[in-house]
């Protein structure tokens, strides 16, 4: 008790960041980011120092994240978000608030229902329930873990389902048409911010791009901004491109080998002055090495994590 009688305040209570980012699938990098850059974060020092987050911390990272999912810049989707908080539980372990008509907030989506609904709305050529399933997606769950858990599986096994003869062409490119236009739409603004600068392109004679699309939605996470080229770029394009943008990174994709064999002896003045990166299935750890590159993963949000290790977000 202090000496003045007034009991002592109870100890602060709350996640570490990492917890916080495991939560809604992000790195602790990013959160601290948004943290300092938006003040999307308040956390409460404990009695050793530690920073700690609590449920408000994680409904307004959540509120950003939809609206980033919904096309807004990240500086515009935190003003939102943070504009749009009301009273909220400040503890690990209170009850989620009600919704504004009084009602409790409904529990959390199910993942692998949700992207089974997806799947199902896209075999059948079903646009409109495709659609809803992938706006409830993007409304449950962090972007990457869409991506990562739901989007990238598929994809998957689309080209499996082809190969077998399972799906036509017909299927496998209404789907992939369906996804591209989703995943363009939430590419707005991506070029907004003051992060460093990556131009990512798919080179000549390479058309299959959303690999490097899904990379691309994962980078700008991170806090980089984003020159997206896209498919069958002249090696010349994208040169230039880099150069005029001044440009740190350079990433090229492909689920073909040759288009990158094909641009072998043009790369130098590519990577002249910043980093170079290959992916996709057709960029083997012998090829990059050909091609003066670095080989990223197959998987889009492990190879984002790889290109942002060590730098600000």
């Amino acid at each position: 008790m202090p000496s003045d009688g007034a009991p002592a305040d109870d100890p602060p209570t709350g996640w570490r960041i990492g917890e916080l980012g495991r939560r809604v699938g992000l790195s602790p990098d990013v959160l601290r980011a948004w943290e300092r850059r938006y003040g999307l974060l308040r956390p409460r020092r404990s009695r050793s120092g530690q920073r700690l987050y609590a449920p408000g911390d994680e409904a307004r990272v959540r509120r950003m994240q939809a609206h980033m999912a919904r096309g807004f810049s990240p500086a515009v989707a935190a003003r939102l978000a943070l504009e749009e908080a009301r009273p909220e539980p400040e503890r690990p372990g209170a009850a989620a608030p009600p919704e504004p008509d009084g009602t409790p907030a409904p529990p959390p989506a199910d993942l692998a229902a949700l992207a089974a609904d997806l799947r199902s709305a896209l075999h059948g050529l079903d646009e409109a329930g495709a659609e809803h399933a992938f706006d409830r997606l993007l409304a449950g769950f962090a972007l990457d873990t869409v991506l990562r858990d739901a989007i990238l599986p598929f994809l998957a096994d689309l080209g499996e389902c082809w190969a077998r003869g399972e799906l036509t062409v017909g299927h496998e490119h209404f789907a992939t048409a369906v996804i591209a236009g989703r995943l363009h739409a939430l590419a707005r603004g991506w070029d907004a911010g003051v992060g460093p600068r990556a131009v990512l392109a798919c080179p000549s004679d390479e058309r299959h791009e959303l690999g490097l699309l899904c990379f691309a939605l994962a980078l700008r996470g991170r806090g980089w901004r984003v020159c997206y080229l896209g498919a069958d770029t002249p090696t010349g394009a994208i040169a230039g491109v880099a150069a005029q943008l001044d440009a740190e990174l350079v990433v090229l994709g492909a689920v073909r080998a040759e288009p990158l064999v094909g641009i072998a002896d043009e790369l130098a003045a590519v990577g002249a002055g910043r980093e170079l990166y290959v992916g996709g299935r057709g960029a083997s750890a012998a090829l990059a090495e050909r091609l003066g590159a670095r080989r990223l993963p197959l998987d889009p949000i492990a190879a984002a994590d790889l290109v942002s290790g060590g730098r600000p977000a």
